[in-house]
């Protein structure tokens, strides 16, 4: 990346800046967090204020200085690439630090329970017990959830529960429970894994109290004053669809369509936001102490929030883009065969596509503290949703077409100039989306037509 696009930036997960190398311990403990995280750029003789470039008077000495201190200073030992790079007449240091094989580091001074730090948007935070031990898991290619429970009997795991949501995907045996690492043995013996106690035993809460769903619906745009709650506690495959129900019972809304009844309609692309459960539920760090997954509606908005930071280097920008990293393996496995989840690393991209059909600006992804949080926008009521020109003008020809009965796909077709298929994929979005209702026999009524809905 050139100097321009970095300087074009604000400080975040994977950049900061520094005037100079006054404040060396503050640039120690960033290139750590940097190595922990997901890499980084440190761009010295940058002004973090205002970005003003300054440049670095003596560039060879701050060069060899720096890489004494970060040797010095950093265990296990950092090497990161340090570049002297000339700017409009001005000697910037570039430091560039990528995710470490050798996670976890900390900063030698502060020790390892004070000194492991990581990166949480533009600051620096100091990594507890459970996070140091899943920066180890990482490196070591292993998930919490394949880990063994010798201290547990394996009929611990409720083998009617699992094998009754396994009927009719796959023959369920003893042999079944450890190909999907449910069970695995250990020092010659059957023993459950965390992900088999996670996912099918009665007795998770005594081992995992925090291995549940919290939701919250709250009047207003904070959490002052709740209105309904619900602690989930159900088997996690199970906990989806009762989370699920529960936004959807608090983001619908009763839309009247002339003289027909009253139908609930969704101010939320529930697609997506079963899809951010589903995520929650499969990438959350169970280790974690304190923190359920939690699922708050609001009146503008719905949080899903689990505990847990990305895994293995990843940005906001990579899961955007379609990168994805497993955390829980076991956990993962069992929710694609179940086919509660789809591809891995399309989930963004799915959820964005439902927010845009009901004209919604994307799902606001952000790490807050050491959780991870989709975020999306509620249409208040319906037809609040934004639409284009086209879109606008199919509506309003419906509107002049109300006291006709309403009107055709054909008809608007011809005055809108699209194909029928087309015109059919416009006017089911703005079914989805509030601003009018299909008047049809049965989905294949030829005579169907539509009303735009009445609102009070």
């Amino acid at each position: 990346m050139s100097i321009e696009e970095l300087l074009a930036q604000q400080e975040g997960k994977t950049l900061e800046f520094k005037q100079d190398l006054s404040s060396h311990r503050n640039i120690v403990k960033t290139l750590t967090a940097f190595a922990n995280t997901a890499g980084g750029t440190l761009l010295i003789g940058v002004k973090d204020e205002n970005k003003a470039v300054m440049g670095v008077e003596n560039p060879l000495e701050d060069e060899e200085r720096l890489a004494s201190i970060i040797a010095d200073s950093v265990e296990p030992r950092l090497v990161p690439s340090i570049d002297i790079i000339n700017w409009q007449g001005r000697n910037l240091l570039v430091v560039e630090i990528y995710p470490s094989p050798l996670r976890p580091h900390h900063v030698k001074e502060m020790g390892p329970e004070n000194g492991t730090l990581v990166r949480i948007g533009s600051t620096n935070r100091q990594a507890d017990s459970p996070l140091r031990k899943e920066l180890a898991r990482w490196v070591e290619h292993r998930s919490f959830d394949e880990e063994p429970m010798p201290e547990i009997n394996p009929e611990a795991i409720d083998f009617g529960v699992a094998s009754g949501m396994f009927s009719g995907l796959r023959e369920w045996n003893e042999k079944t429970m450890e190909s999907l690492r449910l069970v695995t043995r250990y020092q010659g013996k059957i023993t459950p894994t965390i992900g088999g106690i996670l996912l099918f035993s009665a007795e998770r809460e005594k081992y995992f109290p925090d291995a549940w769903i919290q939701c919250g619906r709250f009047k207003g745009r904070d959490k002052s004053d709740i209105l309904d709650q619900s602690d989930i506690k159900n088997h996690l495959p199970l906990a989806l669809n009762d989370a699920y129900d529960f936004i959807k019972k608090h983001t619908s809304f009763a839309a009247e369509f002339g003289e027909l009844k009253r139908k609930d309609k969704p101010s939320v692309p529930l697609k997506a936001v079963r899809e951010a459960i589903s995520n929650a539920l499969v990438h959350a760090d169970y280790s974690q102490r304190g923190a359920p997954i939690r699922v708050a509606v609001f009146d503008d908005r719905v949080e899903i929030e689990n505990p847990g930071l990305l895994v293995g280097g990843l940005t906001i920008e990579d899961v955007r883009s379609g990168v994805s990293k497993l955390r829980n393996r076991v956990i993962g496995r069992v929710f694609k065969e179940l086919n509660l989840i789809e591809q891995w690393g399309s989930g963004y991209q799915r959820m964005s596509a439902s927010c845009r059909e009901l004209g919604l600006p994307e799902p606001i992804l952000e790490e807050v503290g050491f959780s991870f949080r989709a975020t999306f926008s509620l249409i208040k009521e319906p037809g609040s949703a934004i639409l284009n020109e086209k879109d606008q003008k199919i509506v309003a020809l419906i509107k002049e077409s109300a006291e006709e009965g309403g009107a055709t796909p054909k008809y608007l077709s011809e005055k809108i100039g699209m194909t029928t298929r087309a015109m059919s994929t416009r006017l089911h979005k703005l079914v989805d989306a509030g601003y009018i209702v299909a008047v049809q026999k049965n989905p294949y009524d030829p005579n169907k037509k539509y009303l735009p809905v009445k609102q009070d």
